[in-house]
């Protein structure tokens, strides 16, 4: 996942860096790098995300009631 993501970034940072001024290379940079990044790790994240969330779960369900597995 991760490894996608940082090409993105260098072919981004590769076109903001031929740009031919300080306004449109920060508006390429910020249209076309930082706002599509942070939506597809948020989106390849979800699994992980979800993942956490039922074991962070389980083991409240774990801590609240220790005599609840006998």
């Amino acid at each position: 996942m991760y490894i996608i993501a940082i090409g993105w970034a260098y072919v981004i940072l590769m076109v903001v860096a031929t740009s031919s001024s300080v306004i449109k290379g920060l508006g390429i940079f910020l249209f076309l790098g930082v706002v599509p990044l942070l939506l597809f790790i948020y989106i390849a994240d979800a699994p992980q995300r979800r993942l956490r969330r039922a074991r962070k779960t389980a083991d409240q369900r774990k801590t609240a009631d220790p005599l609840s597995d006998q």
